[in-house]
């Protein structure tokens, strides 16, 4: 089921934040590039090379526990041969997080050993953290710092301005807004930022998407929605059938039985998004 629209979103603030991020980059050392590890391509900005020019960089892949380790660790081996430092970190028990620091000390004191052949002081290491929204960059500074340094939401948009973040006392951060880019040309990689709520819902078509979470996870993990809502989806049931038994067992029922869609809808995208289908990785190498 096909409504052919397609899936935009770039705020105003998201063209600002760029426009600043331009500004100060001559002030920053280093970027923390933080993906999430259920979409590793799709969350990646596509245009931020262009955005940070030759800075040095760490690929972040937040919510490691929530993906598909074979499949994602896959793209941490591409990504890696693409001559990225990659480090997968578990935003829940703040795992490989100290990882960050070790790698950007290392990038600072080659920084201060060029100083001090210059006859400079040493100074702290400015980095920048910049990603799509909803990643969970808020929960890795928050870790990354060791206290509560950001304001944690789970929507897009939380945070609004550019701020500086004191990690420790080599260290400070940029704090940036969640930013996309200007024309979201690949419609999958919409849909998975959509999905994991990368995407203000508002903009998308509900059905949409749910119909090809559905069709993305009896392809690549039908057991799953076995395990999950307890009936079968072999011999090929098709979506609406899907969505009328998961009603069923939910209770998603308006009166005389009928399946509540838009209710079904919200029980199985929450699912999604809270890894409660199980470990789950949307985005596959060609």
């Amino acid at each position: 089921m096909n409504h052919g629209k397609q899936i935009q979103w770039f705020p105003g603030h998201m063209a600002k934040t760029r426009r600043k991020i331009r500004e100060k980059l001559n002030l920053i050392d280093i970027v923390y590039e933080v993906v999430d590890a259920r979409m590793p391509l799709s969350s990646k900005i596509v245009d931020l090379d262009a955005l940070i020019k030759n800075k040095p960089r760490i690929l972040i892949m937040t919510k490691y526990d929530l993906c598909d380790k074979k499949v994602t660790d896959s793209m941490i081996s591409y990504y890696e041969k693409k001559g990225y430092f990659v480090v997968a970190v578990d935003l829940m028990t703040g795992k490989n997080v100290s990882e960050i620091i070790c790698l950007s000390e290392n990038i600072l004191k080659e920084e201060n050993e060029k100083r001090k052949e210059k006859g400079l002081k040493p100074r702290t290491l400015r980095a920048l953290i910049v990603g799509v929204p909803n990643v969970g960059k808020s929960t890795l500074i928050n870790r990354l710092a060791g206290k509560k340094a950001a304001s944690v939401g789970n929507r897009p948009g939380v945070t609004k301005n550019l701020g500086w973040i004191r990690l420790n006392k080599d260290i400070e951060l940029l704090d940036t807004p969640g930013i996309l880019w200007p024309k979201l040309e690949n419609q999958d990689y919409a849909k998975n930022l959509a999905l994991l709520s990368s995407i203000k819902e508002e903009i998308v078509n509900k059905e949409d998407l749910v119909f090809y979470a559905l069709d993305f996870l009896k392809k690549y993990y039908p057991s799953y929605l076995e395990k999950r809502y307890g009936f079968s989806v072999e011999g090929g049931m098709d979506n609406l059938e899907i969505l009328d038994q998961i009603a069923k067992k939910r209770g998603a029922l308006s009166k005389g039985g009928i399946t509540d869609y838009e209710k079904v809808y919200n029980i199985l995208l929450q699912d999604i998004r809270n890894g409660l289908l199980g470990e789950i990785t949307l985005d596959r190498l060609a």
